[in-house]
């Protein structure tokens, strides 16, 4: 096997993956899979989930931080910053040119019909995010707990979502680190499940060989390069939001925009579906930028385009810009408001990956750190099933009351106000993806034509 790949070679492969990937995190990972492990040999099957494993503990899309971080293995900082880039820019000028589009034509009739057919296919894909993460990471009765305490934390008390992530890790760590630790067989299965984890060989990649042959010490943490990698990036992260409130104020929509995103680039922890909520809700009710109905067609945008499904930013950022743009013409400012979007959402993954690939070697087997993952999953899970009834309800029902009850805020949706349409679309389109292996574009594509003939024949 040849022991190097060129830069030019690394070029062709990342840029293959960023437009190809399509399908979200999951069909991301395992296209990455296919053509790294399987097919180029680059990196061994152990080393490519250790590093998803790694991923999975960061803020951010964790498919293109796993492209970093393979890249940044290969050829160095260069190579991360390729390989990040370019599964990023593919998708983000696709949804800026479809937003510019929905920005200046939404209220066309057509164009509501387009839309009215994605919203319901997207709610069931969503749906089915649920079902798929938990299958995966409620693995003992006591995640299970977990997620459904997630649930009924940010769904009935609207509690913040950086809180619940920072108390589902803390639990996780309690339970499936601290009672095996120190009770050993004594600690109940409902808490640790079961021990025992099935240890696989795989064939040594390139990477792997590299590694092994680190003569150089390039891939040895120091502290020297620790602290130069977070100014250098700390500034290029921070350094146009410091600039930004300092010139324009706080009130400002592109201050607003510039903290607000970094501030999430910090607490995405889980996925975009696990963020999305939190973000939909500060946009829509905190901030005003843009409709409930909305959120769903930016991430109806997102679905359909290749790159992290996390670019839904971009298209509040655009919105946010574009309907507040001060004296810039409205598409410059929502131009600029969702290229600043995404540099503050997609700086912080170069962060994290530089910084910390030097230590990922030291995670390895790392119990404690085991255990606050999964409590964090399996809070995902909770997340993304509030995410989904939020979505859902505002999606179907034109009215919407509240109950309030020992504190809690219980949506109660108008019946009369019902789209049995939109809510047949959608458990049409669940069971075709769940059952009939349709693939998701052609869900999006077909539920878009019947939504957009339904809306014209009414």
């Amino acid at each position: 096997m040849e022991h190097d790949v060129s830069f030019r070679e690394a070029l062709k492969v990342w840029t293959r993956i960023g437009l190809l990937s399509f399908g979200g995190p999951a069909g991301q990972i395992a296209l990455m899979h296919r053509m790294l492990v399987e097919e180029r040999k680059w990196i061994g099957n152990d080393r490519f989930l250790h590093a998803l494993n790694y991923c999975h503990l960061l803020p951010g899309p964790e498919a293109q931080q796993l492209a970093t971080y393979i890249g940044w293995l290969l050829h160095g900082t260069k190579g991360g910053l390729a390989a990040g880039l370019l599964f990023v820019i593919p998708g983000m000028l696709t949804i800026l040119a479809l937003t510019v589009l929905y920005a200046g034509f939404h209220q066309v009739t057509a164009v509501q019909a387009f839309f009215y057919g994605l919203k319901p296919a997207v709610l069931a894909i969503v749906i089915m995010a649920v079902f798929r993460i938990a299958g995966k990471a409620l693995k003992t009765p006591y995640l299970m707990g977990l997620a459904g305490l997630a649930f009924i934390a940010m769904f009935f008390y609207q509690a913040p979502f950086p809180l619940v992530i920072v108390v589902s890790g803390l639990l996780g760590y309690l339970g499936m680190s601290f009672c095996p630790q120190y009770l050993g067989a004594a600690c109940p299965q409902w808490i640790c499940g079961s021990s025992t984890v099935a240890e696989t060989g795989s064939e040594d990649g390139i990477i792997d060989i590299l590694l092994a042959k680190d003569a150089e010490g390039r891939f040895t943490p120091t502290l020297r390069r620790s602290l130069k990698v977070l100014v250098t990036w700390g500034l290029i992260w921070l350094g146009p939001v410091l600039l930004l409130l300092f010139i324009l104020g706080p009130e400002h929509v592109f201050t607003q925009i510039a903290l607000f995103f970094s501030k999430m680039a910090t607490v995405t922890f889980g996925g975009a579906y696990a963020v999305l909520a939190y973000m939909a809700q500060e946009a829509v009710a905190g901030y005003g930028w843009l409709q409930p109905g909305e959120m769903l067609d930016g991430l109806a945008l997102a679905e359909t385009t290749p790159g992290p499904l996390i670019q839904v930013v971009q298209f509040v950022g655009f919105l946010a810009a574009y309907r507040d743009p001060g004296v810039l013409n409205p598409y410059v400012a929502g131009t600029l408001g969702a290229l600043l979007t995404v540099w503050v959402t997609f700086a912080p993954c170069f962060l994290w990956i530089f910084l910390g690939a030097p230590y990922v070697e030291k995670l390895r087997n790392n119990r404690l750190m085991n255990g606050a993952l999964s409590g964090i999953t399996a809070a995902v899970v909770g997340v993304v099933l509030n995410l989904s009834l939020w979505f859902g309800i505002n999606a179907l029902f034109a009215r919407i009351g509240a109950i309030h009850l020992f504190g809690a805020t219980i949506p109660a949706p108008h019946w009369a106000t019902a789209d049995w349409f939109g809510l047949l679309l959608a458990g049409l389109s669940y069971l075709a993806m769940k059952y009939l292996k349709i693939g998701m574009i052609t869900v999006l594509a077909v539920c878009s034509c019947i939504g957009f003939l339904w809306k014209l024949i009414l």
